[in-house]
């Protein structure tokens, strides 16, 4: 987790879904604080970022779930954990069943710029947005995992053209 993707979106006025991986949650609980406190949504993102964690036992599933979650609100109490993303998108009935189970809303994405992908350039990551994203799009970015400076020089032209285009809302 960076703080750089808070302090970008929150410069830009922008609200923002935070997907947070349960062990970075607990190594920086204030930056867990900051995001509640901005105003930004959160979402469970499993544990370690386990692709494989849909073929998982239902308890295990659960197991992973729940100590993100503790994670999670053990920096803000209080907090609403309102849905889960799978990583890599690698779903199965059973991660499905066991975040419904929990009162998470599954969350996916319709856009996907690849900006995990080291090798993607800044000008990919616009033009991936900005052509890709219609009424009702969810935009999928990444705010930790290594550097995301092409990501965080990309988001202002972005949000430039989409708050041009859209009204952006977070999600409830």
């Amino acid at each position: 987790m960076d703080t750089q993707g808070v302090e970008h979106v929150v410069r830009l006025g922008v609200k923002a879904t935070f997907c947070l991986v349960g062990k970075e949650a607990r190594a920086y609980p204030e930056l867990v604080q900051d995001i509640v406190n901005q105003g930004h949504t959160l979402c469970n993102h499993s544990w370690n970022h386990e692709y494989d964690l849909g073929s998982e036992s239902a308890a295990k599933i659960r197991k992973n779930l729940e100590r993100t979650n503790d994670a999670i609100l053990a920096a803000v109490p209080d907090a609403h954990i309102g849905y889960y993303r799978q990583p890599g998108g690698q779903w199965t009935n059973r991660v499905v069943g066991v975040s419904m189970k929990l009162g998470m809303v599954p969350l996916h994405w319709s856009v996907d710029p690849s900006d995990w992908d080291k090798s993607v350039k800044t000008a990919h990551i616009e033009k991936e947005v900005r052509g890709a994203t219609d009424a009702g799009a969810i935009v999928l970015m990444h705010d930790g995992g290594g550097d995301r400076g092409r990501t965080f020089s990309a988001l202002e032209p972005i949000l430039s053209d989409l708050t041009s285009r859209f009204h952006l809302i977070p999600l409830p």
